[in-house]
């Protein structure tokens, strides 16, 4: 016959075991998640930077010749590198998180900056890039969008001259809902504008993209032979 006191030990000292390792564990992720949101601060604090450094550049750039703008090409590999850190802080905070709607609307700005800015260049220097307009919800009312998203960001890795603008269709500020307007942009996403066609609802691969733009190949096919022939 067991005794009593013996079983008592037994499980006190499993208890104890018990809450050792979860309070290492609990203690890890404390740590863990702590190191993150630095890491994310971080992100913020310099996306913040960025976002008005551009801003600053955009302004500059707006009052040169063509000659002048030619030799500084305007701002594609930044803006592309602010919208991996955004996703990231969006990834990592939550699409819902007040800070990450702040720069989201900051960001959504410049692009809509640097869209209009790239219009006056296409007018007055003869230059002809091609725009994409991407309107996207993180709502969850839009299966194809993380799809399209990825398909985007693989033709802009692609051909670099590519300018797409990602916008959040939902997104409470007065700049994109203008730009909805003036698109007549349904609430049927993934949505895409390019150049200056009719928008296009429902998810497009790369090859249907290229179907309906084929001038971003021959963007690239251009952007070679010139930058041969330098």
């Amino acid at each position: 016959m067991q005794n009593p006191k013996l079983d008592i030990k037994k499980y006190v000292l499993a208890l104890v075991v018990t809450a050792a390792i979860f309070g290492t564990a609990f203690y890890a992720a404390v740590l863990f998640n702590e190191a993150r949101v630095t890491d994310i601060r971080a992100t913020e604090s310099q996306l913040s930077i960025d976002l008005l450094s551009n801003e600053t550049q955009y302004d500059l750039l707006g009052q040169q010749t063509c000659s002048d703008i030619a030799q500084n090409p305007v701002l594609s590999d930044q803006l592309n590198a602010l919208a991996s850190r955004l996703s990231f802080a969006e990834d990592n905070l939550g699409a819902d998180n007040a800070d990450v709607i702040s720069l989201k609307k900051q960001y959504s700005l410049l692009e809509i900056k640097d869209y209009l800015l790239m219009q006056k260049i296409t007018t007055q220097c003869g230059v002809h890039p091609t725009f994409v307009l991407y309107f996207y919800s993180n709502a969850g009312d839009c299966s194809d969008c993380t799809r399209e998203g990825d398909v985007l960001t693989y033709l802009r890795n692609t051909y670099p001259s590519l300018r797409v603008y990602s916008f959040d269709y939902n997104l409470d500020l007065s700049a994109v809902k203008t730009l909805i307007a003036l698109r007549a942009i349904k609430p049927e996403l993934p949505a895409l504008v390019i150049n200056n066609h009719a928008a296009t609802y429902g998810f497009k691969s790369v090859d249907d993209i290229l179907k309906l733009a084929p001038e971003i190949q021959k963007m690239a096919t251009t952007t070679a032979t010139t930058t041969k022939t330098k």
